[in-house]
């Protein structure tokens, strides 16, 4: 542990055999859970695993049904999230809970503000929002800039200060790196160094287990409300985590099975559009996995909404199949293309549809006479492809937006499948999705490059654009990095690492 000695330290809080139920649904079944002063704890586990509810008890927004709690050594029990507030719990949550039309300094003591004769005291007001800032490692930060003019990474800061401010000792925080680049995240880190070292106990709740890896100092597991794992986090392999969070041992994360790139499908060639791509030329063959890798912003998606006909061409060639120029969407699914957006509630799926007519929308061949819908045909077809994919529904007339991430991942690959397109544009599909669901997914991707003769599927053409670069390197055959619009040579998988990725897409590399 990178903090204080734990061996002659009591826990800065401590939950012991805690359940909570609602209903007949237990969400949480005698759960314990500990955090030293000067820690990094990583709380991990698929979702519905009991991790929310947990802290939700911690913070005071729920009671428990049973179980008991300590801080600093002492009974523990609040019952609201003020209360626990005041007692140094505070939970910073993946949407953030911030005023964006206040300054900094005035989120930052929102509702404590020092007062003089009943008005606000704004020196005072400024000097401890700096105070607060300082301890993070922000102290030459603007506190009059609207909140809302700061990056995403840095209000997350802001939210971190403000809990400073109150005096918080214990931080939780909620899949923090969701929405940062690589170097928020690793400013991120940095901060959260800076406060274990000054003792602080911080709750850390990801899905994404190698950055458990690299800040956690040790990790609990649960697994449907109860407690299943714990030890030190530089001691156990993400596949170990993997096998504690699902239940079974993971024999890969990311599946490979044998591919055979065949001919080019899709070709590009100094394409551009407004505002970006800028310059983008490539390659991709039947049989492979394409992975476009480099920093929000880079054009990444960009590229891939032009490829498919959703942002027009400014420039360049485009060729898929036999068909050359840009083409609508329409047209796209016609030639063979199809694309999963990355925003799946908005644009991805019809979430308040069915499974059935999602899958089936963009071509419905169980049409009778004057294109009369069969909707029995339409939910057959459609159960063949859950059969397929293993998707996780009650029936094919399940609504959508009640599927898990994961399972509603499948259904928009499904669409691409019983379209019967070629080339599929992915992206960043695993986006949101526990770590169980991404394994899925991996190995759907992987069986649709490879192809799968029993199923009738023979090998696509996949082009894979992620901001998480252990699964660009863990299922790509080939990497390309964008750098601010343009894009770099593809290359094999097995010449890149993190490292030079990370150097090529911030442009301290060489692409070349």
């Amino acid at each position: 542990m990178a903090g204080v000695d734990s061996a002659r330290e009591v826990p800065r809080f401590s939950m012991r055999g805690i359940a909570k139920s609602f209903g007949a649904t237990a969400a949480l079944d005698g759960v314990d859970f500990s955090v030293m002063p000067g820690e990094i704890h990583a709380l991990v586990g698929e979702n519905g695993a009991g991790k929310s509810t947990l802290m939700k008890i911690l913070s005071g927004a729920l009671r428990p049904d049973a179980g008991s709690m300590t801080l600093d050594g002492n009974p523990f029990a609040p019952r609201t999230t003020q209360e626990a507030r005041h007692a140094g719990v505070a939970m910073i949550y993946q949407e953030l809970s911030l005023a964006p039309h206040l300054p900094v300094e005035d989120n930052i003591m929102l509702g404590m503000e020092p007062r003089v004769h009943g008005l606000r005291d704004r020196a005072a007001i400024r000097e401890r929002a700096r105070d607060a800032l300082a301890l993070l490692g922000y102290g030459s930060l603007d506190t009059g800039i609207r909140v809302g003019d700061l990056p995403i990474a840095t209000r997350q800061v802001v939210e971190i200060a403000r809990a400073l401010a109150v005096g918080c000792g214990i931080l939780v925080l909620d899949e923090p790196t969701s929405s940062l680049t690589l170097a928020d995240i690793q400013q991120l880190f940095d901060v959260l160094k800076g406060l274990r070292a000054r003792g602080h106990a911080i709750v850390y709740i990801s899905h994404f287990l190698e950055e458990v890896k690299r800040i956690a100092d040790r990790f609990t597991v649960l697994r449907d409300g109860r407690t299943v794992g714990a030890g030190a986090a530089a001691e156990h392999s993400v596949d170990e985590l993997v096998g504690m969070m699902i239940g079974r041992r993971l024999e890969q994360l990311y599946p490979r099975s044998p591919r055979s790139p065949g001919e080019v499908v899709l070709r590009a060639g100094q394409l551009a559009s407004t505002p970006k791509p800028l310059d983008v030329s490539f390659e991709l063959r039947r049989g492979e996995i394409l992975g476009l890798a480099g920093l929000v912003g880079a054009g990444r998606t960009e590229l891939l909404r032009t490829l498919f006909g959703l942002s027009p061409l400014a420039r360049g060639e485009v060729r898929l199949h036999v068909h050359s120029g840009w083409a609508d969407p329409p047209t796209r699914w016609r030639q063979g293309a199809g694309m999963v957006s990355e925003d799946r509630g908005n644009e991805g799926l019809a979430v308040s549809l069915s499974v059935a007519d999602n899958i089936t929308m963009n071509l419905s061949r169980d049409t009778g006479a004057l294109g009369i819908v069969k909707p029995r045909h339409i939910q057959a077809t459609a159960q063949r492809w859950i059969d397929t994919f293993g998707i996780k529904a009650r029936s094919p007339v399940q609504e959508v937006r009640t599927l898990s991430g994961g399972n509603q991942q499948k259904v928009a690959l499904a669409r691409l499948l019983h379209q019967d397109v070629d080339v599929l544009l992915l992206d960043e599909p695993t986006r949101g999705i526990d770590v169980a669901s991404k394994s899925q997914v991996y190995e759907l991707i992987d069986r649709l490059a490879a192809g799968d003769p029993a199923a009738s599927i023979r090998p696509k053409a996949i082009l894979l654009v992620s901001s998480y670069l252990p699964e660009l390197l863990g299922v790509c055959d080939r990497i390309a990095v964008m750098h601010r619009g343009r894009l770099g040579p593809a290359r094999p998988v097995g010449e890149w690492t993190e490292h030079t990725l990370l150097l090529a897409a911030t442009g301290q590399g060489t692409t070349s």
